[in-house]
């Protein structure tokens, strides 16, 4: 689809350009300043025009699979559509689906859940049915004993982008406080312990950890790095727990807990990411680290999703209204995902890269997406 989009404020890398903007075969083919007089285009009205969202980590899918506590929907190609549609909506062009790989309490939920999405996507994918560009991130819980055969099964799926090292035994990283932990439980999963119930439970769990973790880290790590996947580690909280992630060779720390751990990551190079309803809620619904405390300090490189699709574009425009550069606050939710994640196509708006536009009009200070173009093709 060829068309013209006139009168727009295009977010660059480096700068907002009052101008215009030429799509021809999926690319942005042209960008300049002159005045546009012909009737064949889209007048933007003086909205932004913004790069497509690139999400590295959603968990959405999930309340398409799971409508409501003890539901499961049948048809998984349903519920992968339904959740397209939501990404699309909120400007998300290009998305990596972030499944649980371990099944901790889960009666084998999890396993079957990321079998029936990955055939789900596969199916829609097949078939041309996908509006935003899908890929996968796995997230390892790496004290699960149920781990490496899923790990193993599933490694060479052509769409896997990111694998995330996830400890989430009880009494540290994100669970240090054990009273936070078995109410976020009950809360969750209904899990109600008596005091020696739940002390028998967590000597279990710090069993597995000893038993599992290391060899998990181990050979996942080998199996990425055979197949050039990137590594993330996942909720570090102490300075150490970057230290052991770093020499594993990890180089991106998503959603460290702490400034201590952030400002780890950032001496040692990695890149942080943050979940940008974090942003949105004005910090942590678990009691970490705000997101915007990191962004103030320097320690901020990349905002996804995590569960709130429409959170994303919502916290690049709260980060500039806090007094962030734009062009800066939106490379947090495009261009710099991008980077990390070796997509050199996408992005930014530059002449001969894809053409993965959104349309986007502040009202009452809340962006609003006017129109959507991925790879070319307008969906709104």
């Amino acid at each position: 689809m060829n068309m013209k989009l006139t009168n727009a404020r295009i977010v660059q890398v480096d700068r907002v350009l009052e101008g215009n903007l030429e799509i021809q075969d999926g690319l942005v083919s042209s960008i300049d300043s002159e005045r546009v007089s012909q009737i064949d285009v889209l007048d933007c009205e003086g909205d932004f025009l913004l790069p497509g969202l690139i999400d590295l980590h959603t968990d959405n899918v999930e309340q398409f699979m799971f409508p409501r506590p003890g539901v499961k929907w049948p048809a998984p190609l349903a519920a992968v559509l339904a959740h397209d549609w939501e990404l699309l909506g909120s400007g998300i062009t290009t998305v990596l689906d972030a499944l649980a790989l371990g099944d901790y309490d889960s009666g084998g939920v999890r396993p079957a859940m990321v079998n029936a999405v990955t055939a789900g996507l596969a199916q829609a994918r097949a078939a041309g049915l996908l509006k935003a560009d899908h890929y996968l991130h796995f997230r390892c819980e790496l004290s699960d004993p149920a781990l490496l055969p899923a790990v193993e099964r599933h490694i060479d799926n052509p769409a896997l982008r990111l694998v995330s090292m996830m400890d989430h035994t009880p009494g540290q990283r994100q669970w240090h406080n054990l009273t936070l932990y078995r109410e976020f439980r009950r809360k969750k999963n209904a899990r109600v312990w008596t005091e020696d119930e739940f002390a028998l439970y967590i000597a279990e769990r710090r069993e597995h950890q000893q038993q599992y973790v290391p060899p998990g880290r181990s050979t996942i790590g080998r199996l990425c790095r055979e197949r050039n996947i990137r590594v993330a580690s996942h909720d570090d909280t102490t300075a150490a727990d970057v230290d052991q992630s770093h020499a594993d060779g990890i180089t991106i720390s998503e959603f460290p807990t702490t400034v201590e751990a952030a400002k780890r990551a950032r001496d040692l190079g990695m890149k942080i990411v943050m979940g940008s309803p974090n942003v949105i809620l004005g910090g942590s619904h678990s009691g970490n680290v705000s997101a915007m405390e990191l962004a103030d300090r320097g320690l901020l490189d990349v905002l996804t999703s995590d569960y709130v699709p429409g959170s994303l574009l919502h916290a690049a425009f709260a980060l500039a209204g806090k007094g962030f550069d734009l062009p800066e606050a939106v490379a947090m939710v495009t261009k710099n995902p991008a980077d990390l994640l070796g997509f050199t196509d996408r992005g930014r708006i530059a002449p001969g890269l894809r053409a993965d536009l959104i349309r986007v009009r502040l009202i009452d200070g809340v962006p609003v997406i006017r129109n959507i173009w991925v790879a070319g093709r307008q969906y709104l």
